[in-house]
């Protein structure tokens, strides 16, 4: 059965056909379909346009230190860590997967210069520079502006400090002036001048640039059964979408029943899951799948968001805390450090089946940390 043969199986006779159904309410599929979906997802994935940023699979790796340290709260719980911040370029983190579907698209479509928006302390910013310098293409970035109670780290270390080193010209958003609103003016300026623009969107994420996380799913299922890990509990920060919606449209085509979990740290709860939801749901249409997600698919929790994007948490620096000093391991305060807090706080409150198989994605960020020294730094005895 190719992999067309395949997918008109999983059309089955329309949206009435048990096929259409979601894996928990439909019958199982035939074995030879099972074996056959790995390849069906590699071959969807291969019809788009891919520029390589990332050297190979990312470890799957056991925190067995950090299990010690919980000790009993964790019933058995066993952790690991999906090494997404151990990607070579430009510092390493999961913007790498999204960016290479975007610069992938943006080579077929013969751009000869990339614009991205974002925070002044954005990873994605920093990444598509970085991916920039390595393909030999022209980088602009428009920083929104920092919040008024920012400090000099903030303003001036981190990623605002590597942006500029990794050849990008960077832009001050003028006031009064959205940051959207003034990307499209240098657009325009790029075109008039004859040169190429392509404009990432934002957190470069969107259903195309989810690609990316399909692809993850597709390595981190090999992982999984190499290491017997049946039916593992999945978790991942959700700031712009595109890693969990990545991640759930790759598990449902392989039709794996991964529990995948996102705390967001921007949107609220219900927003995060309808744009997620839709992402995925746009991602399954790109590699032609028939079946969607519903809303109760897309699980998000939203208790380790604090005050906001960007807004440090005690919860996260304990949480970071307890990664570097347990395993050597950094996240980020934004990002990974929430979600990791959000974990935590599962494990010691039984939200985890006993003995369950726990798979954090650690998606980088730590230039970040530089950004925060101050909340960083030990407190006086």
């Amino acid at each position: 059965m190719d992999g067309a043969a395949t997918l008109a199986f999983l059309d089955g006779c329309g949206t009435t056909s048990p096929c259409g159904l979601s894996p928990a309410r439909r019958p199982p599929y035939p074995a030879a379909v099972v074996q056959r979906l790995p390849m069906v997802l590699a071959e969807a994935l291969s019809r788009y346009p891919r520029t390589r940023l990332t050297e190979g699979p990312t470890p799957l790796q056991r925190l067995r230190r950090v299990e010690a340290a919980l000790g009993s709260a964790l019933n058995g719980v066993q952790l690991y860590g999906k090494r997404d911040d151990l990607m070579g370029l430009g510092g390493g983190g999961s913007k790498l997967r999204k960016l290479e579907m975007l610069l992938g698209d943006a080579a077929a479509k013969g751009a000869d210069v990339i614009v991205a928006t974002g925070g002044r302390q954005s990873n994605s910013l920093r990444l598509t520079a970085a991916a920039c310098a390595r393909e030999g293409l022209a980088c602009e970035l428009v920083l929104a502006p920092a919040a008024p109670d920012a400090d000099g780290d903030f303003r001036e270390n981190g990623n605002a400090l590597l942006d500029p080193l990794f050849g990008a010209t960077v832009h001050q958003v003028p006031a009064g002036m959205g940051a959207a609103e003034f990307a499209r003016t240098r657009i325009d300026a790029l075109s008039a001048q004859g040169r190429t623009p392509y404009l990432t969107p934002a957190g470069a994420s969107s259903s195309l640039s989810a690609l990316g996380y399909a692809r993850c799913a597709l390595e981190l299922d090999a992982q999984l059964a190499e290491l017997g890990l049946d039916e593992p509990v999945i978790v991942t920060a959700n700031g712009s979408f595109g890693t969990q919606a990545g991640l759930l449209a790759g598990f449902r085509i392989l039709d794996r029943p991964q529990r995948i979990h996102g705390f967001t740290i921007l949107a609220a709860a219900d927003d995060c899951r309808q744009g997620t939801q839709a992402m995925a749901n746009d991602a399954l249409a790109l590699l032609d799948s028939p079946t969607r997600l519903g809303p109760d698919e897309v699980q998000i929790f939203e208790e380790q968001r604090g005050e906001g994007y960007g807004r440090v948490t005690a919860e996260a620096l304990a949480a970071i805390r307890l990664m570097a000093s347990h395993e050597g391991l950094l996240l980020d305060p934004v990002y990974s450090g929430k979600a990791f807090a959000g974990v935590l706080d599962h494990a010691r409150t039984g939200r985890y089946r006993p003995g369950a198989a726990v798979v954090f994605l650690m998606t980088g960020g730590s230039p970040a940390l530089f950004a925060y020294r101050q909340a960083l730094a030990p407190q006086p005895v």
